[in-house]
């Protein structure tokens, strides 16, 4: 594997959500990530609401964080509801901002 997903995650949590100000890997909205030997990257994740305005941007801009990544050569995003998204998927002091914790 390329990369592991500690790694992928790590690129992507330089992706901030707009409306609350905290990355989507301590929200707790980036369920997986995986890379193969040929630098094919697929990246599970979710956002916070169905009727989340920004859907295309946000998957956009998580596509481009793991796409500046060394011999990254195509990138999958696959969006998914269930789980569902909650506040207390994210980390304890988003949480606590948010008002979850």
């Amino acid at each position: 594997m390329m990369y592991s997903k500690e790694e992928l995650f790590l690129a992507i949590s330089n992706v901030i959500d707009p409306e609350v100000g905290f990355n989507l890997v301590e929200m707790g909205l980036i369920y997986d990530a995986s890379c193969d030997d040929d630098g094919n990257a697929h990246v599970t994740m979710t956002l916070s609401t169905k009727a989340c305005p920004m859907h295309q941007l946000i998957q956009q801009w998580v596509k481009e964080a793991v796409q500046k990544m060394a011999n990254i050569k195509e990138v999958e995003i696959e969006l998914v509801w269930e789980p569902e998204w909650n506040v207390t998927m994210a980390d304890e002091h988003v949480k606590k901002a948010l008002g979850g914790g």
